[in-house]
């Protein structure tokens, strides 16, 4: 297995330059993370403040869930089109681009849509463009390093999806100490000066290679790939996971435990703060030792984890060093996907893979919570939704270990026979 990724990394894609990765290099990656984080930072802006639309508006749960998902389900389909342009016109044109139209739904939001559902829910709708950032980034970091090191700086670029955690820790504390319209208009300048950082500093890799047949075709040929539906399938259940956990966790901890609102919110912050810290560990892993080998390691722990916590054991120690060993799988398997997208997917295609696996984690995200929902309204217990989510871990366990592995083995016998 280890040759055979050694392979794919010598003969699969070529460096940029043939040689080690150079500062710019470093600095381009550091630059396009703090972008990924100040996107993320503004997509992540409704979610805290949903409770408190709900009693302002007297909104149902059902509307107060709609308006957190809008801006989720946008950010991530809108990822398909955004990887392909940034195929076809680089990160140095994307990154300004889409950090500039988010400033527009942030102000509008700020300012003067959030009187009624509809208003919040169309600017929900254009604030999804913050969502899309990730698929700017995963082709133009990529591009700027060799194949050995990219499971590594992808992971780093990954922990940009931390910019979330910044919404959480600040919007409602800002609201609070000032006005509804503090935590839009920081953002807002935030966007703007990144924008302008972005639009003067950033440079695309010498020798990317730029796509030549249009935006249709290429999204066509993307999804005929086989990797793109591998990593999408992996990638639903690893970063899906992670997000339904983030948005859930508070409630789950509550209902389930009888924890107070602000301790709940703190444990989440936890299971944050570990999958953010795991995902440049899971690339860096993959580069060492392959990624197949890696989400094999990290699909059989949140099966196991997801297992012991359908009993619903008493939080110390059991329950949480099952939650935070299933926080460090997910973040750390998220990093291993995307090593996985670099491994195989052809150079000029890596926006696009990107943005249908994204897409795909995005919405794996979206459903979960839902499911945990409704089963713990029928059966008054989420044990079921647990073991159903160790059994889908455990069908990305033989999918990976059978399909995946297969693909990795053609890939490189094909680059053996050229």
């Amino acid at each position: 297995m280890d040759s055979m990724v050694q392979l794919l990394r010598t003969k699969g894609h070529s460096s940029p330059s043939g040689a080690p990765a150079s500062g710019r290099a470093w600095l381009m990656l550091a630059l396009a993370t703090v972008g990924f984080a100040v996107n993320f930072w503004a997509w992540a802006l409704l979610s805290p403040l949903g409770p408190r639309f709900k009693d302002s508006l007297a909104l149902s749960s059902f509307e107060q869930s709609l308006l957190v998902a809008v801006p989720v389900v946008v950010g991530s389909l809108g990822r398909i089109p955004v990887g392909a342009l940034t195929d076809r016109f680089g990160g140095r044109v994307m990154f300004p681009i889409v950090s500039a139209a988010t400033i527009v739904p942030v102000l509008y939001l700020g300012l003067a849509g959030h009187s009624s559902l509809a208003a919040l829910l169309a600017g929900g709708f254009f604030l999804g463009i913050g969502g899309t950032a990730f698929a700017v980034g995963v082709p133009f970091v990529s591009a700027w390093f060799p194949p050995e090191r990219r499971g590594l700086v992808i992971g780093v670029f990954g922990m940009g999806m931390g910019g979330t955690a910044i919404s959480a820790l600040t919007t409602v504390k800002l609201v609070d100490a000032n006005s509804m319209s503090t935590p839009f208009l920081i953002t807002a300048a935030v966007l703007a000066v990144y924008a302008l950082v972005a639009a003067l500093i950033l440079r695309d890799a010498p020798g990317r290679t730029v796509p030549a047949e249009p935006l249709a075709r290429r999204l066509a040929a993307t999804l005929r790939l086989g990797v793109t539906w591998q990593a999408a399938a992996l990638y639903a259940v690893a970063f899906g996971g992670y997000v339904a956990f983030s948005v859930y966790l508070p409630t789950y901890l509550k209902t389930g435990y009888g924890l107070t609102q602000a301790d709940a919110a703190n444990r989440m912050a936890g299971f944050v703060l570990i999958a953010v810290a795991m995902r440049p560990v899971g690339g860096w892993l993959s580069d060492r030792v392959g990624p197949v080998r890696v989400l094999a390691g990290t699909l059989a722990v949140v099966l196991t984890a997801a297992f012991v916590q359908s009993a619903t054991p008493s939080l110390a120690p059991v329950g949480t060093i099952a939650f935070l060993s299933m926080a460090a799988a997910l973040g750390a398997g998220s990093g291993a996907v995307f090593a996985l997208v670099a491994l195989l997917a052809p150079a000029n295609k890596v926006g696009s893979v990107t943005g249908v696996v994204g897409a795909a984690g995005g919405l794996g995200g979206f459903l979960p919570p839902l499911v945990m929902g409704s089963l713990y309204g029928a059966y008054g217990s989420y044990s079921i939704g647990l073991v159903l989510l160790a059994l889908v871990s455990g069908a990305a366990l033989a999918f990976n270990s059978t399909g995946v592995r297969h693909a990795l083995a053609r890939r490189a016998s094909a680059a053996h026979s050229h």
